[in-house]
């Protein structure tokens, strides 16, 4: 279709120009003018909305779901921590999965292995263990566990009381790079190679081998990291050091070889928010997942000025949460957070920094700095 240009005030423009589009639709064409805004925003567009979810609330869903299916036939009985701005996409934030996963005294969660990374961080009960590549570590509390991608992993519970774990993938960024593969073990439970903690003894004791390879490429080799040596380094800190006006005193799970983000997509730290401690608000381009290990505190979300769905979120202007042991939240890309402790609270957080800090597009800012 050939036409000439006319004024845009022009309605017969208008329709011409909707006559092209229409024309250029089935050539795999559109038009960049219409959409350019949207595309290229003056604010980040966010879907990710504050959300929180209490332990008290979510505790008796997975109670009754160990009742009504084992964990064999789930293959992985898991809570999905669905955010309201990603209904019906399982996402947690636009990058991130979040789940609550819970297995019984005497069950297996059969081995398989996939493309995605996985991060398992213990939040209720112990006696349970997790395999990977042939090596078990026996689950506490508290304690940070990593699945690299494409590893065979399975987990048990060999304890006298159910244990619940919060899971953290990057599931919808392989979704977005179309590349994820899984594959199921021949075998219901892996075969144990090496002895518990040898590859935090070959690598997490300050020392490394003559000649030091990591099994798992860009992940870390050390695949779990005990809470009570991290909770024991906060604790320093907080009590000897100058906290970081935002976040307390806080410290990053870190790959022993290279020194950086101990998995390649996930970005995974530790905070301890000393009694009496109010941070400086602080935003971030890195949509992060909250777990609250010990304590309470008041967290205040604001979100970015070109938050979607607004509306839904109370005054307009932010949401305010009293958080307490095993609660859950998410702070969404570019949202101010304000966190405020009356006595010693202790938070695991993970995000998708790592992602942002390769695209060198990571952002972040604090008030009064």
């Amino acid at each position: 279709m050939k036409i000439e240009a006319i004024p845009t005030a022009s309605g017969k423009s208008s329709r011409l120009r909707q006559a092209l589009y229409d024309e250029m639709r089935p050539h795999g064409l559109t038009p960049l003018w219409e959409v350019l805004h949207a595309l290229v925003p003056r604010q980040p567009a966010v879907r990710t909305r504050p959300a929180l979810w209490r332990w008290q609330e979510v505790k008796p869903f997975l109670d009754d779901s160990g009742r009504l299916i084992t964990a064999e036939e789930a293959i992985r009985r898991v809570l999905i921590l669905e955010n309201p701005g990603w209904r019906g996409e399982s996402r947690t934030t636009g990058t991130l999965y979040a789940g609550l996963q819970l297995i019984l005294p005497g069950e297996v969660a059969p081995s398989h292995r996939h493309t995605q990374s996985a991060l398992r961080f213990v939040v209720d009960g112990a006696g349970a263990y997790t395999a990977v590549n042939g090596e078990r570590t026996v689950m506490h509390p508290g304690d940070f566990i990593i699945t690299p991608h494409w590893t065979w992993h399975d987990h048990g519970n060999d304890g006298k009381e159910p244990v619940v774990w919060l899971d953290g993938l990057d599931i919808p960024v392989i979704s977005f790079f179309e590349s994820g593969f899984a594959e199921n073990d021949s075998a219901r439970s892996q075969k144990v190679t090496q002895a518990e903690g040898t590859s935090l003894a070959r690598f997490g004791a300050n020392m490394l081998p003559l000649q030091p390879h990591s099994p798992f490429g860009a992940t870390s080799p050390i695949f779990c990291y005990p809470y009570e040596r991290s909770r024991a380094a906060l604790a320093h800190l907080a009590a000897h050091s100058e906290l970081d006006p935002a976040h307390g005193a806080v410290l990053r799970y870190a790959n022993p070889l290279t020194g950086g983000h101990a998995i390649p997509t996930i970005a995974a730290r530790l905070q301890l928010l000393p009694g009496g401690f109010a941070s400086r608000g602080s935003r971030t381009t890195a949509g992060t997942v909250y777990s609250v290990v010990e304590g309470r505190a008041q967290v205040s979300i604001t979100p970015s000025d070109g938050a979607a769905g607004r509306e839904a979120v109370a005054g307009e202007m932010g949401v305010r949460y009293e958080v307490g042991p095993k609660d859950h939240f998410v702070v969404p890309p570019w949202a101010c957070l304000q966190l405020t402790a009356d006595a010693d609270c202790v938070l695991f957080s993970f995000s998708d920094a790592p992602l942002q800090e390769a695209a060198g597009i990571l952002r972040t800012t604090e008030e009064g700095a």
